[in-house]
């Protein structure tokens, strides 16, 4: 029951699903809100993949068409709230200030040309891999899409347990003192899980799902990495940027697959 509150309560914090109902926002529920996070991209990542093969099969609608319903569905699920942090944390990226300076920018609540131009780039990339995926789309393409927020989230859970905070407060402070590293044990039995129904399945997807998983650890590695250098640690925008970058990269790594290894 607590796992289920946690859950519920990720779907609250992280999506635009309505959930109107008060959870406990006790250390207890906020800690199986983090072990929650995996399955939550799981869920984003079965919604996309049912509604491109929906839209294929039984629409009459262009492949263009199509890409387009499932891009405005990657922004349409989580209300914006990580695209938000992208946003701030590109305009204080690109102030090219001190770490102090960063942070204040990033409390700014109005948008800069930086931050304006680095979401237009992410969403435009993001659309165009979206389109050529469906273009050149195969069976194996609608497993494997499941593992883009999938993995996207348990970087977001590894980043925000394994790298330390920028400041003493906001929403990322708040869930990361919750936590602690053995909350994360549970994200290997997921992902296990996940590839052993996928193996099942079929091998050679196996072996592309693994290639995205790669790519996912190389992203946490990279964020844990620049976010200190860059911002002192992590703060709610850097999260939130962390989770659009990396799904963008994966977006971008099946859309690469698609070239030169399932064409």
């Amino acid at each position: 029951m607590k796992m289920l509150r946690g859950f519920f309560i990720s779907l609250q914090f992280l999506t635009a699903f309505p959930i109107n109902k008060s959870f406990p926002m006790d250390k207890v529920h906020i800690e199986k809100s983090i072990q929650s996070f995996p399955l939550l991209g799981l869920l984003q990542g079965v919604l996309y993949s049912s509604l491109l093969y929906v839209l294929l099969e039984w629409t009459p609608f262009s492949v263009l068409a199509v890409a387009f319903i499932v891009w405005l569905c990657t922004i349409i699920i989580t209300g914006g709230i990580h695209l938000d942090g992208w946003m701030d944390a590109s305009d204080a990226f690109f102030s090219y200030q001190d770490k102090e300076k960063r942070l204040e920018i990033m409390k700014d609540p109005r948008m800069g040309a930086f931050g304006a131009l680095s979401v237009l780039v992410l969403l435009s990339s993001r659309l165009l891999f979206i389109y050529e995926i469906t273009v050149f789309v195969s069976d194996l393409s609608f497993f494997l899409i499941l593992f883009i927020p999938f993995m996207s989230k348990v970087v977001m859970g590894m980043v925000l347990l394994r790298v330390p905070a920028a400041k003493p407060d906001g929403l990322a402070f708040f869930f990361k003192k919750a936590g602690n590293p053995s909350t994360l044990n549970i994200y290997p039995i997921y992902l296990i899980a996940l590839l052993g129904l996928i193996a099942v399945i079929d091998m050679h997807v196996l072996l592309l799902a693994l290639f995205i998983v790669v790519v996912a650890v190389g992203c946490f590695f990279f964020i844990r990495k620049k976010s200190v250098t860059w911002f002192g640690g992590i703060t709610g925008d850097v999260l939130g940027a962390s989770v659009e970058g990396t799904e963008n990269v994966l977006w971008m790594t099946l859309w690469l697959l698609h070239y030169f290894v399932m064409g």
